[in-house]
């Protein structure tokens, strides 16, 4: 394994994340989470939650990137399908969690919609990295 591309990878994988994360889920579907206020924390308590956010994010990053780092050595094609992957057992926890709680079909669409997104954007990133060299150094 290439640890130097890896962790370029990883921390590129991981701001992106973040930022999309931020924009859809903390941005765009701000609206529709407000509609069941009663199943998340308090605005004024997420400084408090704020580690555990930013260290769900590295798990992620770092996990899809030895994923991708491992199976997806095609490049930012075969990094995007495997991200792509990835987000389809995401959508069924998803279709889980929406099952087990009482969440909008606005929010379980934005969810999956967003996974689907995220993880197929970061995979391409991850590919376009860590693809293979092309000498035969």
């Amino acid at each position: 394994m290439n640890w130097k591309k890896f962790f370029i990878a990883f921390i590129a994988t991981f701001v992106f994340i973040f930022a999309f994360g931020f924009i859809w889920y903390g941005k765009l579907l701000h609206g529709i989470h407000s509609e069941v206020p009663a199943l998340w924390r308090p605005e004024m308590d997420a400084p408090n939650y704020m580690s555990w956010l930013i260290l769900g994010h590295v798990v992620m990053a770092f996990f899809l990137t030895m994923l991708c780092a491992r199976y997806a050595t095609g490049g930012a094609g075969a990094g995007a399908r495997l991200g792509f992957m990835v987000a389809l057992v995401y959508a069924g926890a998803d279709f889980i969690t929406y099952a087990v709680q009482p969440l909008t079909t606005k929010i379980l669409c934005g969810w999956i919609v967003g996974d689907l997104l995220m993880f197929a954007i970061a995979g391409a990133i991850i590919g376009a990295i860590y693809k293979p060299s092309t000498s035969g150094a």
